[in-house]
């Protein structure tokens, strides 16, 4: 009758089970030269019975001593096999597999040295089971026990040596979806152990890892937060690697997808992930060209905050963010690839982030991203357009912002929309687009105060020079005189605009252009000042003196008697008394010393300058201007004046209308006046 464990003998399968090591190695060397011995004879049989008893009768059994013999005597059983192993790998590998997970720490540790052995003869044999033992590695290099990680790594070693020389049998496709699964472990020793992976494959010449980079490249990012500094290494050089191979050939690489995952992690709250993935698209950007423009949107997402970094640690990313800034522009800007730029480029969602960039603290973001919309409205006026209306209000808001810089580069795109809306020829002036946009500067002006009194000045004296100063002058004083009920407020405007227009270099062609009233188009533009500066009584002397219409002056200095004398007005009496003595009114001076036009204007500005000192009470501007009158020659009592000779009667402008349209303007005033100071003493402020 046969042994119950045959082939193995009574004593070979007693010591096989036994709880001293020694006895069950001597076991297995039995069971080794038995299964040689086997195999020599080619009875196949028998050797599968072996394995047979070893993985039903000793692998699965409860005796955890029994668990080790079936280990050692499956290992021995490999042995010797040796290189015909190969045709019982299912069968001696299994049970292996399954001890791998044993409760019993030295089974575990068995099981590894168990499988090492079987693996080292099997050679590529044991490639079909690959994914299994990479599962169970990927468990035992996390085990709690020193001696079963030390076992797992020794074995992970071979099996990577045994599949970078199989590349060309290694089913890489099949393993991708494992490898991802495993990527997003958190345990550090799992890290370690998938990036090394990772890192082996793509240095293997036949196995092309670039392919599957978006199944992995999340997962290498995400690795990159881990605390342990080799981790952040391996996974760095790891990252670097695939750059590297990207830069070499880029026709693998799926870029799309890629990209996406940067973009995120560019996005990251960690220095290192952000730092990694803006480097990554700046590479991206340089690489693939126009054909990263539909991600326009995401790549401006994650660098524009970045432009703000200004301490040392992250100056790097800042300087790779503006590298990519500039990148992306100069490919919006090609005009060779423009029809092909506008089919690629999504201006919708990059209108979107944009727009949420516009607000941001940061004084570098937002000149950024006006620096954009200026491009974009450069480059595609009329793709554009149909954002410009939903612009205005965003942009009006910025020109409250602390930076002049920032101010002045959203007046450059507030002027690019306007001009962008305006196609027509400079000499036919469609108002349309001038005056809704300076209606909404006005309106800015009239609700805040701050704007009003500190950057008024600078955005009306730098749209000037971006658009037209003689539209934006036309217009402004259009809507002052229709639609601003609010007098003091007309007045306070009408006083700031004809500061800027008597002493800003920006405006130094309308003054020449409103010196000479006799040519019909300054003579237009005259009058329709005229009726907004009338608001402004010192404005509106201001204005006739810089027109050289001096017989008017001599009789508005007048009218200041019915004109209540205030602070204010005593004060801008004073500042035109500076202006007059200043050499943008060196013409008017030379007038007062001409015999042109026999002497009119000169003894008409003579009278008119008479008429203000009277107005001054004796201070420094009174001096001044007596001073400057005793240098004149003595008009009075010459000849009678013929008022046909003097610039003012040559252009052909109703004075007398428009010294009405004054007083019936100062008349509001005055009426508006008292009606606040009654509401001011029924309702105290």
């Amino acid at each position: 009758m046969e042994p119950p464990y045959a082939p193995l003998s009574e004593s070979c399968a007693k010591a096989l089970g036994d709880k001293v090591y020694e006895k069950r190695k001597l076991a297995s060397q039995e069971i080794e030269k038995m299964v040689t011995e086997f195999n020599h004879k080619n009875n196949s049989g028998q050797i599968r019975k072996l394995i047979e008893v070893l993985s039903n009768d000793y692998a699965t059994s409860r005796d955890a001593n029994r668990r080790k013999g079936a280990l050692i005597g499956l290992a021995a059983t490999g042995l010797g096999l040796g290189k015909d192993s190969d045709k019982y790998v299912n069968e001696l590998v299994t049970p292996i597999l399954n001890c791998l997970s044993d409760p019993d720490l030295r089974v575990r540790y068995f099981a590894c040295e168990s499988l090492y052995n079987v693996v080292k003869v099997a050679r590529s044999a044991i490639i079909p089971f690959f994914p299994e033992l990479f599962g169970a590695l990927s468990r035992l290099v996390t085990d709690s026990d020193q001696m079963v990680k030390d076992g797992s790594e020794l074995l992970d070693r071979l099996l990577k040596d045994i599949v970078t020389e199989s590349s060309q049998t290694f089913n890489l496709e099949a393993f991708i979806p494992l490898l991802r699964e495993h990527i997003y472990v958190k345990d550090a020793f799992g890290r370690q152990y998938v990036i090394s992976w990772i890192s082996i494959l793509n240095a293997v010449p036949d196995i092309n890892m670039v392919n599957y980079l978006t199944e992995i490249l999340d997962g290498l990012f995400v690795m990159l937060e881990d605390n342990t500094p080799e981790i952040q290494r391996m996974c760095e050089t790891t990252i670097s690697q695939f750059l590297k191979s990207i830069r070499n050939d880029s026709s693998s690489v799926r870029m799309e997808d890629t990209i996406n995952t940067l973009i995120t992690h560019a996005q990251s709250p960690n220095e290192l992930i952000k730092s990694i993935a803006i480097t990554w698209i700046r590479e991206f950007v340089q690489i693939f060209g126009p054909n990263v423009l539909p991600f326009a949107g995401g790549i401006f997402t994650a660098i524009l905050p970045c432009l703000e970094y200004n301490v040392e640690s992250k100056r790097s990313i800042k300087e790779c963010a503006v590298s990519v800034n500039s990148s992306m522009m100069r490919l919006v800007s090609t005009k060779e690839l423009k029809t092909q730029t506008i089919a690629k480029i999504d201006l919708r969602s990059i209108m979107d982030v944009l727009s949420q960039y516009l607000t941001h603290n940061s004084m570098h973001t937002k000149i950024a991203v006006l620096k954009w919309m200026h491009h974009l409205f450069t480059n595609f006026p009329n793709e554009m357009s149909i954002h410009a209306s939903n612009l205005n209000n965003n942009l009006l808001s910025t020109l409250a912002d602390n930076s002049d810089e920032v101010v002045l580069q959203s007046l450059s795109v507030l002027a690019e929309i306007v001009n962008s809306q305006d196609t027509r020829d400079l000499n036919d002036f469609n108002k349309t687009h001038y005056r809704k946009f300076l209606l909404s500067l006005l309106n800015l002006f009239s609700e805040e105060k701050l704007i009003l009194e500190n950057r008024a000045s600078l955005i009306i004296r730098n749209l000037c020079v971006l658009l037209n100063a003689e539209y934006i002058y036309r217009t402004f004083a259009e809507i002052i005189a229709e639609e601003v009920p609010n007098l003091k407020f007309a007045s306070t405007v009408v006083r700031m605009l004809n500061i800027i227009l008597l002493t800003s270099t920006e405006l130094f062609e309308l003054r020449t252009s409103l010196r000479n009233i006799s040519n019909e188009k300054s003579a237009d533009l005259f009058q329709c000042l005229y009726k907004s500066w009338a608001h402004c009584p010192v404005s509106t002397l201001s204005l006739c003196l810089l027109a050289q219409s001096y017989q008017h002056v001599s009789q508005l200095v007048v009218l200041f008697a019915d004109v209540e004398v205030t602070l204010e007005l005593l004060n801008e009496l004073d500042k035109l008394v500076q202006l007059i003595e200043s050499p943008i009114f060196a013409t008017l001076r030379l007038t007062l010393v001409s015999k042109a036009n026999n002497g009119a204007d000169a003894q008409y500005l003579a009278h008119a300058l008479f008429g203000i000192l009277m107005l001054l009470p004796q201070t420094e501007a009174f001096d001044t201007l007596r001073n400057r009158l005793q240098c004149v020659p003595n008009y009075w009592g010459q000849d009678r004046i013929d008022e046909r000779n003097s610039l003012e009667y040559k252009s052909g402008i109703d004075f007398d209308a428009l010294q009405q349209h004054f007083i019936k303007l100062q008349k509001a005033h005055r009426e508006q006046r008292i009606v606040h100071r009654k509401r001011s003493v029924i309702t105290p402020e």
